[in-house]
């Protein structure tokens, strides 16, 4: 008996020793933030206060000092997702994650990120260098010197961090402007729309923007059956983008607006922003303030990236959103049949250039690549699928090219934010937009002069007339006609100051009308956010900071009430129709957390588009399809009532009407609904479907450890909304359907008139450790629409003083 019992007492004892040992390791693995760090190369008299919520002021006696302190600190809460953010730009996912990252690798390599990027720094002017190699210095002393543990997503896969250098820096901006651009996807989509439809119901698939008509071209659909394609061509050319990292995906986005004085109860400018953008555990942004004998500036830093991308300094406050061009043009590369090493140009034959690489992946056997590159830019079918449909690159007829403005190497990132975040004025931002080529952004900004003005900044490359394909489907790469030539001159993008109505407002549709003499693209976010903002600044002539707070989180969808009236009017014999068709009498879009009728509706309109259109697509077509909500198609079937698409294919004795598809839709929706929130009507609600998911990387896979380091929260809202959150439609485990995972990854608002009240908040926390108190602390307040303040307000909690060593 005494040996059972000495074994419960080891066995405490050892459970004891384990919890002591998880928090000492939690105690060592959180940053030092008060007292003096000794670090190599530390700059003298560089000094670092904290407030209560984790966000740090870099006290600095140039920007370039500040910026070795902003890697201080990025490491010292960042580290992990530095680590992330280097291994994504740099194809080296595999190594980490094992097998599973292996798809995701071989497409950044072919896409080329870190060489474009290692191609670009060597073009970065000395001043900025010097910038970017601090920041580096700082992430990589800290890593070293500063005695702090390893954050425990190191520890679980048994990695160590690198040394962090510019390049990571350059290639983590070109993974932004990739989430940002998805004009390729859109390309992909009527390439294998026109291998199956003629060219109007590709149109009425894919329409174009509102109030316009399909843009002039030639005739694709018969254009691309004529070269041939074989269907395990274009079958591994549509998987690309389930290989590659995510982009251009319905949802994302951003809104910005400014007010002038007139137009504002202060008599001076308001500017709120809030970028819309995968939501992540930690989120994307980092909060800080920078404060130098010459520049004083707070805002929103980005881990990886040495410099504020959005904020306010002394003079002027600014914000961005994705304007959205098209800057990714295909090109369906032809491979010489007698070599398979050259491929056709206008001048015949020409030889690909080649690079071969190894991907190590953990766990297995490394994998050996070889990526190839045409006149236009990466051969990114060379990236293949996990399954190998199309087999040896070699045995291709034909290939797949990017041309991409993002991948070229006279672009300079960091020159370019540094210069907008030190500007003065309107007229000096603007001046220095002229730097910032990738991605294109629609800036607006405002100074304490009381002026106002927008910018859409980026390269966007002009067509000729003779290309007849307008950027909306992959060219033929052999073909002059359809090269870029040139650039949009950077003066004449779409521009705007001070204008009498006394504010901009700009949300990701199109900003420029009929009389803009560039085409910069046709793929343009649907007006709704935008019209709903123009409809609230428009409701009253003066506005206050809270009335911006009361916008951002303004949940009225103006998409919804399209196809309302459908719905209402659809009939079902499920027991609970009569319930909910009462449910929608009220209903006018408001899209409440608590309420019932955004779950009926949304599970109505996904039920809706799979009615409609899963017989015309087919089924594996649907399904890579499912990022999109098929709104505005739906949209412009039912108010055509359009019996050609609403006809059920799997039943050719009879002829469905656009009725009975809506009525079949609300039937499957209530049953859904039943099944995954009850049978009482009244306790259903939208929140409990509609949740945020804060993906963390890589475990958010892992379920045993998702529920310690995923963020999730119930949320009101929609794809549609001003307060934007992505309905997401396709489920990718259980229960993850209509779930939100992209939506304002930062809320800011800025007071020209007095900087002490402006305010902003992000999606999680300061922290990247998940048992610090800052891991979290931000999300109810975001959830919520509630602010901290821009600028301190008290007393440091911490301070850290910085000394070389």
């Amino acid at each position: 008996m005494r040996w059972v019992w000495r074994g419960v007492a080891l066995a405490g004892l050892l459970a004891v020793a384990a919890l002591l040992a998880m928090v000492v390791y939690g105690w060592r693995a959180l940053p030092l933030t008060e007292g003096t760090l000794r670090l190599d190369g530390a700059p003298a008299g560089l000094r670092i206060e904290r407030d209560e919520h984790g966000i740090p002021t870099i006290h600095a006696a140039t920007l370039r000092d500040a910026m070795y302190g902003l890697g201080v600190v990025h490491a010292q809460d960042r580290l992990w997702q530095l680590e992330t953010h280097r291994r994504i730009g740099s194809g080296r996912l595999a190594e980490a994650f094992g097998k599973g990252a292996l798809d995701s690798d071989r497409f950044l390599r072919a896409l080329g990120v870190r060489h474009a990027a290692a191609a670009q720094w060597a073009q970065v002017p000395a001043e900025q260098r010097s910038v970017a190699e601090a920041y580096a210095q700082g992430i990589n002393a800290t890593v070293q010197g500063a005695g702090q543990a390893r954050p425990p997503e190191f520890l679980v896969l048994g990695l160590r961090p690198e040394a962090w250098t510019p390049v990571d820096s350059l290639a983590w901006a070109i993974m932004m402007a990739w989430d940002l651009g998805g004009n390729w996807n859109n390309e992909l989509l009527r390439l294998r729309l026109a291998l199956k439809f003629p060219m109007e119901e590709v149109h009425a698939l894919v329409p174009p923007y509102p109030g316009e008509t399909p843009r002039p071209t030639a005739d694709f659909s018969a254009l691309f059956r004529g070269l041939g394609l074989d269907g395990r061509t274009v079958q591994s050319w549509t998987q690309l983008p389930e290989a590659g990292p995510p982009s251009g995906i319905e949802g994302t986005g951003s809104n910005n607006w400014v007010l002038a004085g007139g137009r504002t109860a202060t008599g001076q400018p308001l500017l709120a922003n809030d970028p819309h953008l995968k939501l992540s555990t930690p989120a994307l942004w980092y909060f800080v303030r920078i404060v130098t004998p010459d520049l004083q500036l707070a805002g929103a830093s980005m881990p990886g990236v040495p410099g504020i991308v959005l904020g306010q300094n002394q003079h002027i406050a600014w914000g961005f959103t994705n304007t959205g061009p098209d800057v990714q043009d295909l090109y369906i590369e032809q491979v010489d049949p007698q070599d398979p090493k050259r491929y056709r140009t206008p001048d015949g034959w020409a030889t690909f250039e080649s690079r071969t690489e190894v991907i190590q992946v953990k766990g297995g056997e490394p994998v050996t690549v070889t990526t190839r590159r045409t006149r236009h830019g990466p051969v990114i079918s060379d990236a293949g699928t996990g399954d190998d449909v199309l087999g040896a690159p070699a045995q291709a007829r034909y290939v797949l090219a990017l041309r991409w403005t993002a991948l070229d190497a006279d672009i300079d990132a960091l020159s370019a934010q540094s210069a907008l975040q030190s500007a003065r004025s309107v007229d000096e931002f603007v001046a220095a937009s002229r730097r910032w080529l990738v991605p294109m952004q629609s800036m607006v900004v405002a100074d304490r002069a009381g002026r106002i003005g927008m910018v859409a900044a980026g390269r966007v490359p002009l067509r000729g007339p003779e290309h007849d394909l307008g950027g909306l489907v992959p060219a033929l790469g052999w073909e002059a006609r359809y090269d870029w030539a040139g650039w949009v001159p950077l003066d004449e993008t779409p521009r705007e100051t001070d204008p009498q109505r006394g504010w901009i407002a700009t949300a990701n549709q199109r900003i420029f009308g009929p009389e803009f003499p560039h085409f910069l693209g046709a793929d343009w976010s649907l007006p709704y956010r935008q019209q709903r903002i123009e409809q609230v600044l428009e409701s009253r002539e003066k506005h206050t900071m809270d009335d911006l707070a009361a916008l951002q989180g303004d949940i009225t969808s103006l998409a919804a009430p399209r196809l309302l009236p459908v719905l209402r009017a659809a009939r079902s014999d499920h027991r609970l129709a009569p319930a909910a068709i009462e449910l929608l009498a009220g209903f006018q879009g408001r899209m409440e957390a608590d309420s019932a009728a955004p779950a009926l509706y949304w599970a109505w309109l996904r039920h809706l588009g799979q009615a409609v259109l899963a017989d015309d697509l087919g089924e594996g077509l649907a399904r890579r399809t499912g990022g999109r909500s098929w709104f505005d198609t739906l949209d412009g079937i039912f108010e055509r009532n359009d019996t050609r698409w609403c006809d059920d294919r799997g039943t050719p004795q009879t002829v469905e009407t656009c009725a009975q598809m809506s009525d079949r839709a609300l039937g499957l929706a209530l049953t859904e609904l039943e099944d995954r929130l009850g049978t009482n009507i009244g306790q259903w609600r939208w929140g409990d479907l509609h949740e945020l998911r804060a993906e963390h990387r890589p475990f958010s896979r892992v379920p045993a450890l998702a529920r310690w380091f995923e963020l999730r929260a119930p949320l009101g809202g929609d794809t549609y909304t001003v307060n934007a959150a992505r309905v997401v439609l396709r489920a990718d485990g259980e229960g993850d359907r209509y779930v939100n995972d992209h939506g304002p990854s930062l809320r800011a608002l800025y007071d020209l008139e007095d900087p002490k009240r402006s305010r902003f908040i992000h999606s999680s926390g300061q922290s990247g450790l998940v048992f610090s108190p800052h891991y979290a602390d931000l999300l109810r307040p975001w959830t919520e629409v509630r602010y901290l303040p821009l600028w301190p307000q008290k007393a440091p909690r911490d301070v850290l003083q910085l000394q070389a060593r």
